[in-house]
Formats: structure tokens, sequence, C-alpha cells
């Protein structure tokens, strides 16, 4: 037997495939959208999967503003940044952060589920989020996916 025939495939940049993808996050819980976002991001649904590569796909997100947060979410989920003075330090509810910005949400809750390193970096620059039903990547012909069917 050949044991030469049997190595392990391992992707690089070069030969990764990348597509767009469209999500439609109307009526999406937070945290269920932002998980399957995220393994989307990281390419897990690949079988060409590689840990310390970015061979997942671009995805843009549409209807930010519509996601659904269960309980008193929207009024106790906190937000914290910080000034980088002393007492600087500042809280936004879920509520005020969706008046100001929609699309941070969405974005704050798929970077937390991303590595926390150079190659999650790079991950979080394929994600495209937007408030409305508009998006700027119809050039790229995203494919529409179902984030119900998504495992």
């Amino acid at each position: 037997m050949d044991t030469l025939s049997y190595k392990t495939i391992s992707a690089n940049k070069a030969t990764v495939n990348k597509e767009w993808l469209l999500v439609d996050a109307e009526g999406e819980t937070l945290g269920r959208l932002s998980s399957k976002v995220a393994n989307l991001l990281r390419g897990k649904h690949k079988p060409s999967f590689t840990p310390h590569v970015d061979c997942g796909d671009n995805v843009v997100i549409i209807n930010a503003e519509k996601v659904a947060l269960s309980g008193n979410k929207w009024a106790e989920k906190t937000y914290l940044r910080y000034t980088g003075y002393p007492g600087g330090q500042r809280s936004t509810t879920a509520i005020q952060l969706l008046e100001k910005n929609p699309a941070s949400i969405v974005e704050r809750a798929v970077k937390g589920m991303l590595p926390k390193n150079r190659l999650g970096a790079a991950l979080f620059r394929n994600l495209k989020v937007y408030a409305g039903s508009e998006h700027g990547q119809e050039a790229q012909k995203p494919k529409v996916v179902n984030v119900k069917d998504l495992k």
C-alpha cells in the first residue's frame, strides 16, 4: 500500500474558494444569527476548513435594525467602552445603540465570536452589515442563505 497517497490537504490563501453570501437578519435572534454567521466567516462549514487560514466566505447582512432580542435585553443589556481616561468607562443600552447605529449591534456580536488574534481581525473584514435592506455588494452577486437552514 502506498502511504504517500494519503497526505493531509491543508488549504492556503491560493487554494481557498471564497463566495459572497447574503443573510437577512429580519426577525432573527441576535446570538443565534451571530454564531451562524461567525461559522460562515470562519469557514467551518467547508470540508477544506483549516484552523489557521482565512478559508471562510464573505458575508453581507441586511436588515440589522430588525434583529430580535429575547426578554428585557433591549433595556437591560449594556455595552461598555472605555475612553482611555480615568473614570472614562461609558455604558450604553441595546435600545440606545439601536437608535444610534443599528449595524453595530450585529457587528459586536459577531466580532465577539471570532478568534481574538490577527486571523480574527482578517475574518471580521469579510463581514458587511447594513441596517436596511439595501446593500452595496450587488456587483459580487451574493448567494442568499437562510440562517435557519444552517446547523
